[in-house]
């Protein structure tokens, strides 16, 4: 009886068991859809790879002996700022000048000769050579740069340019395709492809504003400034920077969204420099601890607690310390770097509608945002 039961058993589960065919015209199926595959990833690359630009950076720079290093970090450590004035001018500068190299990469925006970039590739630049795919080379100009998160514009003299079409960074979907091309290692046009790992990467520790997308598409030495396309060959992104222990690539790089550095190049194109709003505000994320202490409901776990308020800044008349803002203009936040990057963004003299809870009250206000020094 038993062995009956267990070879109905068998049969019954062996018949669950799918059956897949190895027949010539299935493989040909699969074997058609991979073609399909890499004719997109070509269709990117051809699409893009004529506006992607090497760039070989000349820099001048200063040696400093440890003696003169530990000298200026005492003058310049702020407890004693106060005593010898914001900027040491009173140490004799002995350094002996001496000249390096860097490359990099960048895109053409623009057919008259804009071109994006890290601004830790051209920072301190004495001069920018551009090169383009027909071999061409260029002097550039710096346009204008912005440390705090680390974009520059820069421009060639010419016309007719091929560009590359900007993409939606807001819209990007984890899991999506994304194709890196830039010049690692000074090997121009090279061409690598992944995914989007993560988005809205802060605190990594790059810059001042963070706002990262996370990609295992391979970004080496040299790919910086180039850029992180989709599969429609629009750029998403700056290839900005690679987690490393190795001084090679291990699967994290991480790239500047779109958005955010489109804004930044046009304020650059047409003031030279970065300007900020500034609301005044010290955000904090919520912790599960906070949450945890002030009550509160687990839908607010992205609000930004307000931990400190500077004196006559615009938030200081409609805001107080403890409150947890939701969102911006109707938008929500995903917490204390979304609120500091969006602001950051905005234009000085905005005008934006804050959503917060107060102890147990939802409360809005409108605040007219000032300019960041």
């Amino acid at each position: 009886m038993n062995s009956l039961l267990f070879s109905i058993f068998l049969t019954i589960t062996i018949s669950l068991i799918p059956f897949t065919s190895n027949s010539a015209d299935n493989i040909d199926t699969k074997i058609a859809s991979l073609v399909d595959t890499a004719e997109a990833f070509q269709a990117v690359a051809r699409k893009a790879k004529d506006a992607v630009v090497y760039v070989y950076v000349k820099k001048v720079s200063a040696d400093n002996t440890a003696e003169e290093n530990a000298s200026k970090e005492f003058f310049n450590d702020p407890l004693l700022k106060n005593f010898f004035g914001e900027e040491n001018n009173n140490t004799p500068d002995t350094r002996d000048k001496h000249t390096t190299y860097a490359h990099g990469s960048g895109f053409i925006i623009n057919r008259n000769g804009y071109i994006l970039t890290n601004s830790h590739v051209v920072n301190n630049a004495e001069e920018v050579t551009i090169r383009l795919i027909d071999k061409r080379e260029f002097t550039a100009r710096i346009i204008g740069q912005d440390q705090k998160s680390d974009v520059a514009l820069i421009k060639i003299e010419a016309e007719d340019l091929p560009v590359i079409s900007l993409g939606d960074s807001s819209s990007l979907k984890v899991g999506e395709w994304a194709i890196a091309i830039g010049s690692p290692f000074e090997m121009m046009q090279t061409v690598t492809a992944g995914i989007i790992s993560a988005t809205g990467r802060s605190s990594v520790g790059i810059s001042e504003y963070e706002d990262f997308i996370q990609t295992d598409a391979a970004i080496n030495p040299g790919n910086s400034g180039g850029p992180l396309l989709n599969i429609h060959g629009q750029a998403i992104g700056i290839n900005t920077a690679f987690l490393t222990q190795t001084g090679g690539y291990m699967g994290v790089g991480f790239a500047i969204p779109i958005n955010m550095a489109n804004i930044i190049a046009e304020r650059l194109q047409k003031d030279g420099k970065m300007t900020r709003a500034w609301l005044g505000v010290a955000p904090k994320d919520i912790s599960p601890d906070l949450l945890k202490a002030k009550k509160l409901n687990s839908n607010t776990h992205n609000a930004a607690l307000v931990s400190k308020i500077r004196e006559n800044s615009p938030a200081s008349s409609a805001l107080q310390v403890d409150d947890l803002i939701i969102s911006m203009n109707d938008i929500g936040i995903a917490g204390a770097a979304d609120l500091r990057n969006r602001i950051a963004l905005s234009a000085p003299g905005t005008t934006i509608t804050l959503q917060f809870l107060r102890k147990d009250q939802k409360l809005s206000t409108t605040i007219v945002l000032g300019a960041k020094d």
